[in-house]
């Protein structure tokens, strides 16, 4: 009895999805829990693994097709699954010719778009750099391959053969390297310029800046960094934790900066559920931290790792991004001085870290060399009001700079 293959059920957030990457083509024979397809919605990557062994009788949906929540995209014909050479020996020589291809875009771990590409072209796909997900080679890297080999003369316009590759893939300048790359947009992508524009269009979003003293934080960070590793299993203490911490002490004394607008009403949020934004090549993500006034500093550290491994390897879910009252993003990982953060909807407040900074200030009547970092509130003025977040970021400077004050709750 053939068994249908289905897009997983995609929660109300997402509306659509759209195929990334088929790993198995028609009349290939799978193993239970092998991996078929993966599906990226504007969130993640969701993939799609066998519900038992057989052979892929049909391919419903091609790469970069919009598939809805639950849509019909293949058939599984049961039978007994193997490995990629199993199952075809008594198929014939054309058969095991096309399964001998399969085993070897596999080792080179190619996306079947690619592989067709590579093919037509004559371009051995072992000397393609793959930029996709496990460094797999995608049907992009294999045209950009293509075009930094091509001559000189190559570059200049020339009738289109048919085996040549679409206009909307890429379009060949006339001045020598003046080389032009259409590709589109991913999903992902294309999500995020959505929602920004969204914001600037639909809130009133203003920034506050103030600036903190790193010095204290810094100081109990190299005095203690090696001992809280011992004590919690290898978590290494960031600067992240504390301003976690912070944050959500200062979102109990301001409950405006944690609630967000619905219609003509304001719903207030009686937890802190802190979301964290990590860079990904794909863009950026912001898992969030659950109840994270409940979590202590190494919880905090240790998520915050773990979400940042899970989503370089494309592997965080949709339940892991989705909700969030407060987010905060550094920038000053990437050596940003000054920023003004985008709120992330429906969310009305984030905070934006910096790079910390040797500045000279005055302290006590005199000039001291200290770490500073400029700290940065972007917020909604239709729900907070300009005192609130001034307040709002004064508190988060003021336990920041004294850290017992974290620990206390004062």
């Amino acid at each position: 009895m053939t068994t249908e293959i289905k897009a997983p059920t995609f929660p109300e957030s997402v509306q659509e999805g759209s195929v990334a990457t088929w790993h198995k083509q028609a009349g290939d024979t799978v193993s239970r829990d092998e991996l078929l397809v993966d599906i990226e919605t504007d969130k993640v990557v969701l993939e799609v693994v066998a519900p038992s062994d057989g052979t892929l009788s049909e391919v419903l949906k091609g790469e970069g097709e919009t598939v809805l929540s639950g849509e019909l995209i293949a058939r599984l014909e049961p039978g007994q699954g193997g490995d990629k050479s199993s199952g075809t020996e008594a198929a014939g020589a054309e058969k095991k010719d096309e399964d001998a291809t399969a085993r070897t875009a596999t080792e080179t771990i190619a996306s079947p778009a690619a592989r067709k590409i590579a093919s037509e072209q004559g371009i051995e796909l072992d000397q393609v750099k793959g930029t996709g997900r496990d460094g797999r080679i995608t049907k992009e890297d294999v045209l950009s391959h293509k075009s930094e080999a091509a001559p000189p003369e190559e570059s200049k316009p020339a009738a289109r053969e048919p085996s040549a590759p679409e206009p909307s893939l890429e379009t060949v300048g006339v001045g020598g390297d003046r080389v032009e790359k259409r590709v589109p947009m991913t999903r992902m992508r294309a999500r995020i310029a959505e929602r920004l524009t969204q914001v600037i269009q639909n809130t009133a979003m203003l920034t506050t800046f103030n600036e903190v003293d790193m010095h204290r934080i810094m100081d109990l960070r190299s005095q203690f960094k090696e001992q809280f590793a011992e004590v919690h299993g290898g978590t290494r203490l960031g600067f992240m934790g504390f301003f976690v911490k912070a944050a959500v002490e200062a979102l109990k004394r301001f409950p405006a900066v944690n609630a967000s607008i619905d219609g003509n009403d304001i719903v207030y949020h009686g937890y802190q559920d802190i979301g964290v934004a990590v860079s990904t090549e794909k863009g950026l993500v912001v898992p969030v931290l659950r109840d994270a006034d409940q979590m202590s500093i190494a919880d905090i550290e240790s998520g915050i790792v773990e979400f940042g491994s899970k989503a370089r390897q494309g592997k965080l879910t949709i339940e892991e991004m989705t909700g969030g009252t407060f987010t905060i993003t550094n920038g000053g990982v990437f050596g940003s001085m000054l920023s003004t953060p985008i709120l992330n909807p429906p969310q009305t407040a984030i905070l934006g870290m910096h790079k910390i900074q040797e500045r000279p200030i005055a302290e006590d009547g005199q000039v001291v060399i200290r770490p500073m970092m400029y700290l940065a509130l972007s917020y909604d003025h239709r729900l907070i009001d300009g005192k609130e977040a001034v307040q709002f970021l004064v508190a988060i400077k003021e336990m920041i700079e004294n850290p017992a004050k974290i620990l206390l709750e004062i």
